[in-house]
């Protein structure tokens, strides 16, 4: 699978929670302005396709694109066709790709969605938030429920699916707030809902208000509280949790998101994206540029192929600034700000954390596999693996369950405690 994001930096205001790459200017310079937006992003795309030509990277037509910010939607309908109809030049879609964009309530109408629909978009996630007045305004947002309704009432009308993104844990915000706001994004009839504790940033308007004592801090337990009234309330609606913040019903599932958690290849385009590749042919060094950008940021766009060193699996991320940003694309560079290698034991890591947070499971048999190909066997004649049986006192404890097929799947207990099951994890395979 080959997945495609595009990061649109622009907002109107800044949530006062936000810590995302972006901004409130129009113009940033170097081309990157709101206006002049997906020009730029296009061109990236150009050399970005041109890179994987050189490092021996053949991908099939993309599965999914995704729209992220920042508010995508800031932008016109038409530039957000404009940059999906380059994907399908340069790339190719599959015929049954799925086409996101996130959209801020108050960005759109029905002739916007309309718009959308009409030049290949499949799915609208709106960022809902909370449901009740006095949260949203804690959180910095401007829409009304009213404007969430109306959106995904445009979105059913044009034959899009929709999903709602919800945030908890916001000061001052009580248990039967948090219901009102589960029970009104059900009431919607969306099929997907995702739900996200609130993370507090000390950099943000808010980390600083909670700094100076003039917002209380969020609580674990409270959190812990309502990641359950939640999960409750999905299951009776019919929503199945799929992955540790997120309810689908069945078929609905986010395979963007999906994509992610299954640690398949995606380029990331925009400010301070990041893309991910499983196996790069990286060219002797003698013969053409290093994977790694140079100094200034960004990478040639015509680096050869060269003598073939290695094959590894890859990641990098886009310079964050926009101007900078658009300064390597004017330049003909690749706009990274920076690459590493993945080695085996990094992947391992990462099927293991990305694994544990799906309803689907860690798949055993993989991991085992991935222990050796790291090698980390105890001797080069004996394969190193986790057995069912070393997990037993996780099992007992309440926090995983393993299924017939070697899948290893976390309870309810195991997705709140999520990080001290992962840490767990690796210290049966020793990393």
């Amino acid at each position: 699978m080959f997945e495609v994001y595009i990061h649109v930096p622009f907002c109107l205001r800044r949530c006062g929670y936000c810590d995302f790459n972006t901004y409130t200017a129009t113009d940033l310079g170097a081309g990157a302005s709101r206006g002049n937006y997906a020009n730029m992003v296009i061109r990236e795309m150009k050399l970005t396709k041109q890179w994987q030509l050189d490092h021996g990277i053949a991908e099939p037509p993309v599965s999914t694109v995704f729209f992220g910010g920042g508010t995508p939607t800031i932008l016109a309908a038409r530039d957000l066709v404009a940059m999906l109809d380059a994907v399908r030049k340069i790339w190719g879609i599959a015929p049954d790709a799925e086409i996101t964009t996130e959209a801020n309530p108050d960005t759109v109408n029905e002739y916007y969605i309309n718009e959308l629909a009409a030049g290949g978009f499949t799915r609208v996630s709106f960022g809902m938030q909370s449901a009740v007045p006095h949260v949203l305004k804690t959180l910095d947002r401007t829409h009304t429920p009213a404007n969430v309704a109306a959106g995904v009432n445009a979105a059913n009308k044009a034959g899009l699916r929709s999903s709602v993104d919800l945030i908890y844990g916001a000061p001052g915000e009580s248990l039967d707030d948090w219901r009102t706001s589960v029970t009104t994004a059900i009431d919607l009839g969306v099929n997907h809902i995702s739900a996200y504790a609130l993370t507090v940033e000390p950099t943000t308007k808010m980390g600083r208000q909670i700094a100076a004592g003039t917002l209380p801090k969020p609580n674990d337990d409270d959190e812990a509280a309502k990641y359950e009234i939640a999960d409750d309330l999905f299951a009776a609606a019919g929503l199945e949790w799929y992955e540790v913040s997120n309810w689908a019903r069945p078929g609905y599932e986010s395979q963007h998101n999906l994509g992610y958690w299954r640690n398949v290849d995606w380029a990331g385009l925009g400010p301070g994206a990041h893309s991910h590749y499983n196996a790069v042919t990286e060219a002797d060094h003698s013969q053409s540029a290093s994977l790694t950008a140079p100094a200034g940021g960004g990478c040639p766009a015509d680096a050869g192929l060269g003598v073939v060193s290695v094959s590894h699996g890859l990641r990098s991320w886009d310079i964050a600034h926009p101007r900078l940003w658009g300064t390597a694309i004017n330049e003909n560079r690749v706009p990274w700000a920076d690459s590493e290698t993945i080695t085996p034991e990094e992947n391992l890591e990462e099927l293991i954390m990305l694994g544990l947070r799906l309803h689907e499971g860690l798949d055993l048999d993989r991991i085992n596999r991935a222990i050796n190909d790291a090698g980390m066997s105890s001797t080069p004649q004996t394969l190193r693996t986790v057995s069912v049986d070393q997990l037993a006192p996780m099992i007992s404890e309440g926090l995983i369950t393993v299924s017939d097929n070697h899948r290893v799947v976390p309870t309810r207990r195991g997705r709140l405690l999520n990080d001290s099951v992962i840490e767990q994890f690796f210290d049966f395979v020793g990393v």
